[in-house]
């Protein structure tokens, strides 16, 4: 990046990450305000560029991981949940005959029961993202301040 970074630069890179908390009041604003300032300042200027790729690059890819922990989390409620299917009333009931898996975990072991072992391991991962959101969003927003670059882990290069 250059080497003399103005203080205009430093605080609108600054606040291209500090502007994906705006997801926590408006819908999908972690992408739009992002977007917004990163396309009307980045041919102007290169550090606010390479800041504005980081922060939304950062973002799908949480997207993407939260919405694949959802997808893995469904075959255990599907599995857990067999008195749902047995009702008959969708003709669902002869799902559990197409699957020849025999996995048989006892409930009595879980103190809220079956229903809530799948809910817990998706809730962990899902708060897990929240908490690297939240932590590596704020060490941008202070690293960029300063002027340094910072790369985000756990990022897939949507925007190069």
């Amino acid at each position: 990046m250059a080497t003399t970074l103005t203080k205009h630069e430093r605080n609108l890179s600054a606040i291209i990450h500090a502007s994906t908390f705006s997801k926590y009041f408006i819908p999908f604003g972690n992408f739009i305000l992002p977007l917004i300032l990163w396309t009307a300042n980045k041919k102007e200027y290169q550090f606010v560029d390479y800041n504005g790729k980081q922060a939304l690059n950062f973002q799908i890819s949480l997207l993407l991981y939260s919405i694949i922990v959802g997808i893995i989390s469904v075959p255990f409620f599907m599995g857990f949940l067999p008195d749902l299917f047995d009702w008959g009333v969708f003709d669902f009931h002869r799902l559990s005959d197409l699957n020849n898996l025999n996995i048989h975990i006892s409930s009595d072991d879980f103190k809220f029961g079956r229903f809530f072992w799948p809910v817990g391991i998706s809730g962990l991962l899902q708060f897990a993202l929240v908490v690297i959101n939240i932590v590596y969003t704020i060490l941008a927003t202070i690293r960029t301040n300063e002027g340094e670059t910072f790369k985000y882990p756990f990022t897939i290069k949507f925007i190069k």
